[in-house]
């Protein structure tokens, strides 16, 4: 007999029954006093809409009322729903990588500001769908919430630009007295939300790059001579072996790919230490002004060769900075060679000094400007990568390695400088590094040296 009640009770009118029953009364009772005449038309009308008003306003009413009632035992638990503290809020924000955190369900709880700048805007209360498409993500994020199990899931984007990501799904399990997120609902042993982070792998990923790159350009560059020195070798040993002129023009030939190898090999060693030792600033005072007279004077033969002058200015006074001297000389020399190549006979190279005014004791501004045919604006942005051409033919035949700008690069990198380069098609091209003088060098007027 104690079942009873409880089964009556769900055979109970509910509380919607009673506003239809009562709009189908008055309906019937305005319609009928309408149709024989007891009750003006529009009069009935405007009854029945109040009468519809009140049935539609009485489930909202009943839904507030029942809302506080307890279900019944064998009822479905209600869906899962969390409270962020604020120390939980304060904590992903701080986080130093872009990090949201989810609940079970994948709805968003809080998002630091730098889920923006990653993968976009974040709004509370949002699916994480809404914010990331990627399906492997969007996976992880789902079966961490029901086994609890970390996953980290790398990804690509190629719009607008190419990057590569990597998504961190760690669940997290918290209590409702150490604070945090308060779970409603949810099953023993099963993580309180989700915490979703973003690494940017995209500069990692360049570097790969760029070292695989690396490989298969030295790799080719010096598979190149060797394949003509091994030609030349087995024509020797063959059909030319009693060809004493043949003989003579070969030798020749071999023994400039021999010290193109031997350049190649050199420039490689040298980028290799260089960048071995990059993290150390050189801390020795030397004088750009004597280095660069060395420079002029070294390449002077070679500008003869070619029929085009070095001309060298600088302010009067050493124009002291910390550095390799040696590594210095490599790098001038390198600039100056390359605007002795690409020049045009009859004109000049200009290589000057002149000091900046900045911070401590300023900056030494160093130039060297050719007059030859200037480099296209599409092929700036590539000059100092390494084995990159603007002209592949022309550089070979000048016995290039393509290694000399990149190598420009690191030494400037190693003594904390930078590099500028400015050009016109058809005008030249002119090369500017700027270094950091050492504290005591002073200011001077300009005079023009040798």
């Amino acid at each position: 007999m104690s079942g009873l009640p409880e089964a009556a009770s769900h055979l109970r009118p509910t509380r919607r029954f009673w506003p239809i029953t009562l709009f189908g009364l008055i309906a019937a009772v305005v319609v009928v006093a309408a149709l024989t005449g007891n009750m003006h038309p529009l009069v009935a009308a405007l009854v029945l809409l109040c009468a519809l008003a009140g049935l539609l306003a009485s489930p909202r009413r009943a839904t507030v009322e029942q809302a506080g009632r307890t279900p019944p035992a064998d009822a479905a638990p209600a869906p899962h729903r969390a409270r962020v503290d604020p120390p939980l809020i304060a904590l992903v924000a701080a986080l130093p990588e872009p990090a949201l955190l989810l609940s079970p369900a994948g709805e968003i709880l809080t998002a630091n500001a730098r889920v923006a700048l990653a993968v976009g805007a974040a709004k509370v209360g949002d699916p994480i769908s809404f914010l990331v498409r990627v399906p492997e993500v969007l996976e992880a994020v789902r079966a961490g919430a029901e086994d609890g199990v970390s996953r980290r899931v790398e990804f690509a984007e190629r719009i607008p630009l190419d990057r590569w990501l990597e998504a961190h799904v760690v669940p997290v399990h918290l209590n409702a007295v150490a604070g945090g997120v308060v779970p409603a609902g949810r099953p023993e042993g099963r993580p309180d939300a989700v915490l979703l982070t973003f690494r940017d792998l995209t500069a990692q990923r360049r570097v790969e790059q760029m070292r695989a790159d690396f490989v298969a350009n030295a790799s080719h560059e010096l598979r190149t001579p060797l394949a003509s020195l091994s030609g030349f070798i087995e024509t020797l040993l063959g059909p030319a072996r009693n060809d004493a002129a043949a003989r003579e023009r070969f030798l020749a030939i071999m023994g400039a790919q021999a010290r193109r190898m031997s350049r190649l090999i050199d420039d490689l060693l040298s980028l290799s230490r260089i960048e071995l030792n990059l993290h150390v600033r050189p801390d020795t005072q030397v004088d750009l002004n004597g280095i660069l007279a060395h420079v002029c004077d070294t390449l002077t033969p070679l500008a003869q060769d070619r029929e085009v002058e070095i001309t060298f200015s600088a302010e009067t006074g050493p124009a002291t900075v910390r550095g390799d001297r040696d590594e210095l000389i490599r790098l001038f020399e390198n600039l100056v060679e390359n605007g002795l190549k690409y020049g045009i006979s009859g004109k000049k190279v200009e290589v000057a000094v002149v000091r900046e005014p900045g911070p401590g004791a300023g900056t030494a501004a160093i130039s060297v400007r050719d007059y030859g045919p200037g480099i296209a604006p599409e092929h700036l942005p590539r000059l100092t990568e390494r084995f990159y051409r603007v002209d592949v033919a022309a550089s070979r035949d000048q016995g290039g390695t393509g290694l000399g700008l990149a190598i420009v690069k690191h030494i400037i990198a190693r003594h904390r400088g930078r590099m500028s380069v400015e050009s016109v098609p058809g005008e030249g091209a002119k090369f500017t590094v700027r270094l950091e003088l050492a504290a005591g060098a002073e200011k001077s007027e300009v005079s023009p040296a040798a």
